[in-house]
């Protein structure tokens, strides 16, 4: 009896609602189960739990069981490193070399947020280092390096595609050549199961509907890798994965890695890039981009997965590095490519509308008025939005078709732009990263356990 309950608690915590083991949560999409939350800031803002400085990086924590993943750079290492998730205590750090070096001037730490099984944790570094350890202790159980690996052309800002685990498989979008834009990997071992996506999917697609889609020549900017992150859900009974690739939107059977329809989507010059990961929802799937005006549509998948209709096409969403959330029929996200856009937005699903929008560009900031967000990111959970803005600002908001309805802000002292992590909430907790700093915060309700 005694090893019965103990087991039925091992259970529990290997799958409770109130982790966050993986980038955007346990469903992928923002949101959160968990309850009992509060539904304003105090005065002075929620009780820190604690504030850490932290080497450089983009990449969100992910919590499992009461331990806290950081992944993040210091010096010439590339590290993965485990903290109590309460107390920020070290357990332990694995670190290997690195010698990425961003091209454009952005911080040279990894993107990618770490993904926490019972017993593993995968990272996936801002050069392509595929990593495996032990989630008990850090040992390293493989590693594989991806731009060899599969011929990956240099991408424009690092590796920023966070791998997913379905069905056994580990889901890497590698963007690799000839035919290895998306990989599935034995988790295990890290070899290959298949391979798929290939410059066949896109050859002779058609010229579609809007100004900014055009075919243009085969060069090195067009086999890049993308930088939205792969997203499983069941379709019209069907398990699909949905990879917004560089050249667009790709559904796959998980199973084998069969291409089952493909849409272009892309910006019409090539310094641009996919970040945001489809919103899949009964059979219709939002992508969307935020680079010359490419806007957002929304597909509806067919029967048997293999084609889709659209539904509508539209600039009320133009998203860059966060995903918007989903809510009743609505989507709340921060539009805009850079700062100076940015809009606070809540648009209908069904149809693209924009029912609202709040400009949160700096710009509009000064002494008389209170400080706009930039861009920003959400997380949904009881009831609320919780928003955190590229400057550290983080608020409550009531989501709400009809309008604007934000309850509470407290500026994070310690937090400056850029706040490009999304937030991740686990234990009534907020984590909440700049790119060399790891605020927690307390959003229970007093009294809560």
């Amino acid at each position: 009896m005694l090893f019965r309950v103990a087991w039925m608690i091992l259970l529990v915590v290997a799958v409770r609602a109130s982790d966050w083991p993986r980038f955007l949560g346990p469903q992928g999409d923002g949101t959160s189960t968990e309850t009992n939350l509060v539904d304003r800031f105090p005065t002075n803002g929620p009780p820190v739990v604690f504030d850490l400085p932290t080497g450089i990086g983009y990449a969100a924590p992910s919590v499992r069981a009461g331990k806290l993943v950081l992944f993040h750079r210091v010096e010439n290492f590339e590290i993965i490193q485990v903290l109590d998730a309460l107390t920020a205590k070290p357990l332990w750090r694995h670190a290997y070399p690195t010698r990425y070096q961003d091209p454009y001037g952005y911080n040279n730490g990894p993107r990618c947020a770490p993904l926490i099984t019972t017993n593993r944790i995968y990272t996936f570094g801002a050069e392509g280092k595929l990593t495996c350890v032990d989630l008990s202790n850090g040992a390293e159980l493989w590693q594989r390096d991806t731009a060899k690996d599969f011929e990956v052309p240099e991408a424009f800002f690092g590796v920023g595609s966070t791998p997913l685990m379905e069905d056994g498989k580990l889901i890497v979008m590698v963007g690799g050549q000839p035919n290895s834009g998306v990989v599935a990997l034995d988790p295990e071992t890290g070899k290959i199961l298949w391979e798929s996506v290939g410059e066949k999917n896109w050859t002779g697609q058609p010229m579609l509907d809007w100004p900014g889609d055009r075919m243009v020549e085969w060069d090195r900017s067009e086999k890049q890798a993308s930088y939205s992150s792969p997203v499983a859900a069941t379709v019209n009974g069907q398990r699909l994965l949905f990879c917004l690739m560089r050249q667009g939107l790709v559904a796959l059977d998980p199973k084998d890695g069969t291409v089952k329809f493909s849409r272009w989507f892309r910006a019409r010059v090539p310094e641009s890039v996919n970040a945001s990961d489809p919103v899949v929802f009964g059979s219709d799937v939002l992508i969307s981009s935020a680079y010359y005006h490419t806007g957002a549509a929304l597909l509806r998948v067919g029967p048997g997965g293999t084609n889709f209709t659209q539904a509508w096409r539209g600039l009320g969403l133009e998203m860059h590095w966060s995903t918007p959330i989903l809510h009743n029929g609505f989507l709340y996200g921060f539009s805009g490519r850079n700062e100076p856009d940015a809009r606070l937005r809540c648009v209908e699903f069904a149809t693209g509308a924009i029912k609202w929008e709040r400009d949160e560009s700096f710009a509009k900031h000064s002494l008389e008025q209170p400080p706009v967000f930039g861009r920003g990111s959400f997380v949904f959970a009881d009831g609320k939005l919780f928003a955190l803005g590229e400057g550290g600002l983080l608020a409550i908001f009531r989501p709400n078709p009809a309008q604007c309805e934000e309850v509470s802000r407290w500026q994070v002292p310690s937090l400056k732009q850029p706040c490009w992590a999304s937030p991740v909430l686990a234990d009534g907790r907020l984590y909440l990263r700049s790119e060399d700093r790891l605020v927690c915060v307390d959003i229970r309700r007093p009294g809560k356990p």
